[in-house]
């Protein structure tokens, strides 16, 4: 009965929100009708609030007081580290970083509804079974924002080890081929598309709106933090201080991400066995001596009967 409650109630919840938000985008496709007449005025306070999007009124303001929570109960540096890390992942503008605090404080706040959940709605199952989803649950909501956020930084820096020679190959074709750097820069840019491809669009657009080369090839390698990334930007930089040509320097650092892409690939071949190991211990072999040695059990103790 309980449990039924708790449907019940959760699909009342579904409808009543469904209904609002109806009526709300109903009411929202009028006021842009009226926003876009001519020397529409309005005098009274409220309905001129009224006109601003439903995202403005009711969602933004909940965000910023769960950002404002977020910034004074995390420990100092904290949001620091998240900014850097949101910078590495590609993803960071200040909306995502309050976004990113809001979504913590909700997480913490999710505790006693996870202990709600472990203790009174699973009430079927054991004490020690109640305690170990409650402590998973609880994990989940203190340890899962960074995870995923770390996740997703790694994701982005492998795919760009992965995908930095194939680029350097097609720019040292372009510049072998009579294009400058920041032409054949954009000749990459247009034919391989991927974050390593935006990082060097946005270089492209600093330098063209004033920064020296060397200020924005440093500030795209703080952006990416990969060492292959930072090998090749120290090669261009040396190149043009010492005047060597940069062809030369891009077949060299291109022959070079070839060869330490082949090693890492080789170095995660390696890894699979010992990786392999724990699933088969304890999931592979246990089966294999039940259907191995259970018949010999089985007949033994009949011999012994």
């Amino acid at each position: 009965m309980l449990a039924l409650t708790f449907i019940a109630v959760f699909l009342a919840i579904c409808l009543a929100t469904y209904a609002l938000v109806g009526s709300a985008e109903e009411k929202a496709t009028i006021r842009e009708s009226l926003r876009q007449l001519g020397g529409y005025e309005i005098e009274n306070e409220r309905d001129r609030e009224l006109l601003n999007p439903l995202r403005e009124r009711a969602v933004v303001p909940v965000v910023n007081w769960f950002t404002d929570i977020g910034r004074r109960l995390t420990p100092q540096g904290y949001v620091d580290g998240i900014r850097r890390k949101l910078t590495l992942a590609g993803r960071f503008s200040p909306d995502t970083l309050d976004r990113f605090l809001a979504m913590r404080v909700v997480s913490l706040a999710l505790i006693p509804v996870w202990l709600l959940v472990a203790f009174v709605l699973l009430g079927s199952l054991g004490g020690g079974s109640k305690l170990a989803i409650f402590v998973l649950l609880t994990l989940g909501s203190v340890l899962g924002p960074d995870a995923i956020l770390n996740r997703r930084v790694a994701e982005r820096q492998h795919e760009i080890q992965v995908r930095l020679p194939d680029v350097l190959d097609l720019l040292t074709i372009s510049v072998e081929a009579g294009l400058g750097f920041e032409q054949a820069l954009d000749r990459t840019v247009a034919a391989v598309p991927g974050p390593l491809s935006d990082e060097f669009a946005r270089m492209l657009g600093e330098v063209r709106a004033g920064a020296s080369r060397s200020d924005a090839m440093r500030a795209m390698d703080e952006r990416i933090d990969v060492p292959e990334v930072r090998s090749f930007v120290l090669a261009i930089l040396q190149a043009d201080t010492f005047g060597v040509s940069i062809g030369r320097v891009l077949r060299a650092q291109a022959d070079e991400m070839r060869i330490k892409r082949r090693q890492l690939a080789q170095e995660q071949a390696l890894k699979a066995p010992v990786k392999m190991l724990f699933p088969m211990v304890f999931c592979i072999f246990p089966a294999l001596f039940v259907v191995v040695i259970g018949p010999a059990v089985i007949n033994i103790s009949k011999n012994f009967k």
